[in-house]
């Protein structure tokens, strides 16, 4: 049996644990006795922001044409199969080359000029995952006013960072696993002596 003075005790213990844990606005249930900095509930934690890589230049100049005269002459005569190849291997695959090529073979045939207000996207899309500048102007302007030379410029950059899009995505994936075959990763802790 406790006495009535622990009793008392315990009852001022617990309403100033109480008092002190209290929920007061953004304070967390923390007993007094928890350092400062603690004490504060942060609704909004900070985001590890990644460092911005610098933007890199392309490899190849816009009007850089005949660097690749098989593709440039392929691009001035039929733009749609050098966009459905960039086009594949921006997406990763989930867009086909014939059917791209076909959807900007239509647009060129029904809407004459058209077709840059969707491969300007690509270019977009590609300058974002590599990281590359957009000069010397916006990407639609380019597209609007040299589409040849921009298609031909992709076309390149992607040849330059290991792809081959005149193989298609598959393809690419298919010569990557050749080059590089994937071997189990040794286990020493299994080996048996």
């Amino acid at each position: 049996m406790s006495r009535p003075d622990e009793e008392n005790q315990d009852e001022q213990g617990e309403e100033q644990f109480d008092d002190q844990t209290a929920d007061h606005g953004d304070y967390n249930l923390i007993p007094q006795h928890q350092p400062q900095q603690f004490q504060q509930v942060n609704q909004n934690p900070p985001v590890s922001q990644k460092p911005q890589a610098k933007p890199e230049d392309w490899n190849t100049e816009l009007f850089g044409c005949l660097e690749d005269p098989s593709n440039a002459l392929i691009t001035a005569f039929f733009p749609c199969v050098t966009f459905g190849q960039i086009a594949e291997i921006i997406d990763n695959g989930h867009s086909k080359c014939t059917s791209q090529g076909v959807f900007y073979g239509a647009m060129w045939g029904c809407l004459v000029g058209m077709p840059c207000f969707v491969s300007y996207t690509y270019r977009t899309e590609m300058r974002r995952q590599y990281q590359l500048t957009g000069t010397p102007a916006p990407d639609l302007l380019i597209h609007c006013f040299c589409h040849p030379c921009a298609l031909c410029q992709e076309y390149r950059e992607l040849r330059h960072r290991g792809f081959d899009p005149s193989i298609g995505w598959q393809g690419n994936l298919s010569l990557q696993q050749q080059n590089y075959p994937m071997t189990p990763p040794a286990n020493p802790g299994m080996m048996h002596k």
